[in-house]
């Protein structure tokens, strides 16, 4: 266990800085007796002298003082910039919730250099423990199943979307409801707070969806939908319309669904880390920007 402190280390160097007791005495508004005991004190931890002691004569610093001093002043400088809060921050960890992180998260990492991010795909369940737990410090996410201490800035808001192939029936037209829906096969992903939402949409309208299909991915469920499956639901819109196996579909808006906020979300307590504003400006960007408008969707030849 360390003997002497800070200060009296930052004396015994002031000696040295200053040129003499008294005048590092009277820069540091202290009294000479109480420098020499601090600097006694250290040459005793020490087991030898920083300084050369001549009757009349300046103080000055031994062979091995030089260096002790010097290599004293580097680490006073350090820990001054630590209790400063001047240090350089790490990189901030960026959960991003799975379905989303397709959209934005290529784009964000490209052209965003501050703050510095370390980015983290995770599902509902994983990103809310990762919150919970300080294991990250920001996340991208629907705000579904998250509790009320966690908060949240609201980023973009979207309406849920139907996926169909171009040539069914409901393709034909430029906006649908619940209801039109809900004579229809349809295909979830099997994301447990997503899958809830949506069942939730039809009944609080009094209506019973009829689930024909449940999918461990968004990709597979547009897949189902896109190959005539049943009408795939989702909130989040990809650029290509055309699902992995190359089907093409259509994704029509669903009006009387309300709309689904996309959160940045910090834990309960937290500070705002450094460049929070330009981070939420830009995610709002990528996110405004991954949802084209109804009217830029290839439209079917009415039957």
């Amino acid at each position: 266990m360390l003997s002497v402190t800070l200060r009296q280390i930052d004396y015994a160097c002031a000696v040295a800085r200053h040129g003499g007791l008294t005048a590092a005495a009277e820069a540091l508004h202290v009294s000479q007796p109480a420098l020499s005991v601090a600097l006694a004190l250290v040459e005793a931890h020490l087991g030898q002298p920083l300084y050369l002691r001549r009757p009349g004569g300046p103080m000055v610093p031994t062979a091995f003082g030089r260096g002790w001093l010097a290599e004293a002043e580097r680490h006073l400088a350090a820990t001054t910039r630590l209790l400063s809060g001047a240090t350089q921050s790490a990189p901030l960890r960026l959960a991003v919730f799975e379905d989303i992180a397709p959209l934005i998260l290529a784009s964000l990492l490209a052209n965003l250099t501050d703050p510095a991010i370390t980015p983290r795909i995770m599902g509902f369940d994983a990103l809310t423990e990762a919150l919970h737990s300080g294991q990250t410090d920001l996340a991208v996410t629907w705000d579904l199943g998250l509790p009320p201490d966690i908060r949240r800035i609201t980023l973009h808001r979207a309406p849920p979307q139907a996926i169909m192939p171009p040539d069914h029936p409901l393709a034909r037209n430029r906006a649908l409801t619940l209801a039109d829906l809900a004579g229809y096969p349809l295909v979830l992903t099997d994301q447990g707070q997503s899958l809830d939402h949506l069942r939730a949409l039809f009944s609080r309208a009094g209506l019973q969806p009829r689930i024909a299909h449940r999918t461990a991915t968004l990709d597979l469920m547009r897949s189902f939908a896109a190959n005539g499956l049943g009408i795939g639901l989702s909130y989040s819109q990809p650029a290509p319309r055309i699902s992995a196996d190359g089907m093409p579909f259509v994704l029509l808006p669903i009006t009387d669904a309300g709309q689904e906020p996309v959160i940045l979300a910090l834990p309960a307590g937290a500070a705002d880390p450094q460049g929070l504003t330009a981070l939420c400006r830009r995610l709002s960007d990528l996110l405004q920007l991954s949802r084209p408008s109804v009217a830029a969707f290839p439209q079917p030849t009415p039957r």
